[in-house]
């Protein structure tokens, strides 16, 4: 099992050994963007997020299916994420 305890926003969801976090921006362009920032990161990766995105909040879940849990990759994207916030 991969440590996550130094990704300090994110919580673990054992039922799918998966990372979660939400983050919260100003207003809707803010999100967007950030959107479109890891969009572009996990193209690059090849290692495609689940979020879910309303108004201010995205909501994302990293896991890693061809490895049915947390991989590295999750762990990198996860970095990206929290160093743009």
């Amino acid at each position: 099992m991969i440590d996550i305890s130094h990704l300090t926003h994110w919580s673990r969801l054992e039922a799918r050994d998966a990372m979660v976090r939400t983050f919260k921006f100003k207003d809707f362009n803010q999100a967007f963007a950030f959107m479109t920032q890891v969009a572009l990161k996990a193209e690059k990766m090849n290692h495609h997020p689940e979020w879910f995105n309303v108004y201010n909040r995205v909501e994302v879940t990293l896991t890693t299916h061809d490895t049915g849990g947390i991989s590295e990759k999750d762990i990198k994207l996860a970095e990206f994420m929290d160093a743009l916030v």
